[in-house]
């Protein structure tokens, strides 16, 4: 049991992150200790300048995770029950603030803790033998700290049904829905991550940095202040080369491509 990771260097630069969950006989469900790790691990990967990306995933094929740990819930009182939905709450939040793009690669059941985790998550990929749902209130409970990101997600009206049902839903239902953002075969699972993962590695690091930054301000301000936050991210692109050594060699390829062939 643990969090494994595997870090894939990238020839556009830099590297791929891989976290994989791994407490497959429990449906990688996450109990205190495993949240620990995952938190510590996460704070590792932010502070290395090289990290591109990050993928998120369970160890093998029946879930990516399958909620927090039902045998800590039980024993919980009212004086130990905030310190567990914490290390929740920051496990979900380690990978909401990572300063690069992370995508939740889900195969199996995403439920509970396992959910919000995915929806801390910047982008979302499914196998098409997906389950997701939010059980919590099945067991005596209310869902909590991430489930807050599902209105802003799929809706007031989806939420409520999810959190106040406890019932799951499949990939395909999630996929219209707006919870995930692709759904593929299993087989094919991987192949889909790296379709979203080739524009993020494409793009400036340092502007794909401060466009994640900017998009978590986002839905904390108002208009105008997310505006004015927008304007200081712009200026801020500027402290280094990349826009002028991205935007200078798009603009030659644009030249190359107008200038007209000679005749013979």
């Amino acid at each position: 049991m643990g969090v494994l990771v595997r870090r894939e260097e990238r020839p556009e630069g830099g590297y791929l992150a891989h976290l994989t969950i791994d407490n497959a006989g429990k449906l990688n469900s996450l109990n205190r200790t495993l949240m620990i790790e995952i938190i510590d691990t996460a704070a590792g990967l932010g502070d290395d300048p090289r990290l591109r990306a990050a993928v998120l995933t369970g160890a093998g094929e029946r879930a990516f995770v399958g909620g927090a740990d039902v045998a800590e819930i039980a024993a919980l009182d009212h004086a130990t029950a905030r310190s567990f939905i914490t290390l929740v709450h920051q496990c979900c939040d380690a990978f909401r603030h990572l300063h690069v793009p992370v995508i939740a690669r889900i195969d199996g059941y995403a439920l509970g803790a396992g959910l919000e985790l995915a929806c801390a998550c910047d982008l979302r990929v499914a196998s098409d033998r997906s389950v997701f749902g939010m059980p919590e209130v099945k067991i005596g409970i209310p869902s909590v700290v991430e489930a807050a990101l599902l209105p802003g997600l799929i809706g007031q009206g989806r939420a409520r049904r999810l959190l106040l049902t406890g019932e799951t839903i499949a990939a395909d239902e999630a996929l219209a829905w707006g919870l995930v953002d692709a759904v593929a075969a299993a087989s094919e699972l991987d192949e889909a991550v790296e379709r979203l993962v080739q524009p993020i590695l494409a793009a400036g690091s340092r502007a794909i940095r401060l466009q994640k930054s900017l998009l978590l301000d986002w839905e904390e301000l108002p208009a105008a202040a997310a505006i004015e936050r927008g304007i200081d991210c712009f200026v801020s692109a500027f402290d280094t080369d990349e826009p002028a050594r991205m935007a200078g060699a798009m603009l030659a390829e644009l030249r190359s491509r107008r200038r007209p062939t000679r005749r013979r």
